[in-house]
């Protein structure tokens, strides 16, 4: 083969330029490479395109649709193979009541002692019998376990025919309302009575957003109250936002609970800057919101107890690894500088 004739000097793209755009379709359609063993691609690309044709008139869709009724209409039916024939085979074995019948490959034989004691058992003792051989699915929970539980005594009274009735459960009351004045505390706030230590808010569905702003306002200048909870209050940012400048001002609270409420991670986070501040606190529970505070959220918490050296208990689960291991760190860290202190 001449220098002339090697293929390496073609030029491809004179080539290319010399062609009509009909055979450049055919030349693209040449080299496709289709698959069409694989059911999983789309049939644009398991076979050719074969869309490319001149229309042999204009689309009529009314036409089109009365065509296929037509042709619906006038197909025939495919008569099946073997007629449907509603007949049952073979004989069903349907046992006459109260025969007591067993198949031959079910008997079984036991010792004549042993034969006579069932024999004359009581329906009782036959479900105390039934119990301890573990056939749990006779009788109910309460009976099964009350037959387990006892020694030479029938346990159960009723027999394993009372397996249709339910177990009888304690019926608990619910919790009493809170009973706090919320008029009265927020008063003794106001006017930094000494005898108002703790302030228990629990569980009061009806308060008032601008009544909690009210107790944070009074809560920066008083300096008795050592413990506060407002959990399950229907709390939201407003109130965070007002708790965190009564942290920032506050001096004498030691424990803050806001539990089970409506506040977001924007006001949790105003929450967490006021406390890189408050030296006083030492428990905060902030878990059970509406929402997941996030991911961006549990890093914030856990640099914070890892600057407060006061915090030594947190009420908060962590959905994230690194945080929760940081927090556990800082918290182990703040429990030993506060046994120091005491040792001291």
């Amino acid at each position: 083969m001449s220098k002339k004739d090697d293929p390496r000097d073609i030029d491809e793209d004179a080539i290319l330029k010399g062609l009509s755009p009909e055979e450049l379709d055919q030349l693209e359609e040449e080299l496709q490479e289709l698959d069409p063993e694989n059911d999983i691609l789309p049939a644009g690309f398991r076979q050719r395109d074969q869309t490319r044709k001149s229309p042999t008139g204009p689309f009529d869709r009314e036409a089109l649709m009365k065509h296929l009724r037509k042709q619906a209409l006038e197909y025939e039916d495919r008569n099946d193979l073997v007629p449907f024939i509603n007949e049952k085979k073979g004989k069903a074995f349907i046992p006459k009541p109260g025969s007591g019948h067993i198949p031959m490959d079910e008997q079984i034989t036991l010792e004549p002692e042993l034969e006579e004691a069932l024999k004359n058992a009581t329906d009782a003792e036959m479900c105390d019998i039934a119990a301890i051989l573990g056939m749990y699915t006779l009788m109910s929970n309460k009976q099964y376990y009350d037959a387990l539980g006892c020694h030479g005594i029938i346990a159960n009274t009723e027999g394993i025919n009372s397996v249709v009735k339910p177990d009888q459960y304690k019926i608990y009351p619910d919790d009493p309302p809170n009973p706090t004045n919320v008029e009265e505390t927020l008063q003794k706030i106001q006017t930094n009575d000494s005898s108002l230590t703790q302030i228990n808010l629990n569980n009061i569905k009806d308060l008032p957003i601008p009544t909690l702003k009210e107790i944070f306002q009074a809560m920066k200048t008083n300096s008795n109250v050592r413990t506060l909870s407002i959990a399950a209050t229907h709390s939201s940012d407003p109130v965070a936002f007002a708790a965190a400048e009564m942290l920032q001002a506050n001096k004498s609270l030691q424990s803050l609970n806001i539990e089970s409420n409506f506040i977001t991670g924007v006001g949790m986070k105003a929450i967490i800057k006021a406390l890189a501040v408050n030296t006083t606190l030492t428990e905060i529970k902030i878990d059970n919101q509406r929402q997941q505070l996030g991911d961006s959220v549990e890093m914030e918490i856990a640099k914070m107890l890892e600057k407060n050296p006061t915090i030594v208990r947190i009420g908060y689960h962590f959905t994230q690894q690194g945080p929760r291991t940081r927090a556990a760190m800082a918290i182990t860290r703040n429990t030993d500088i506060l046994r120091q202190q005491r040792v001291r």
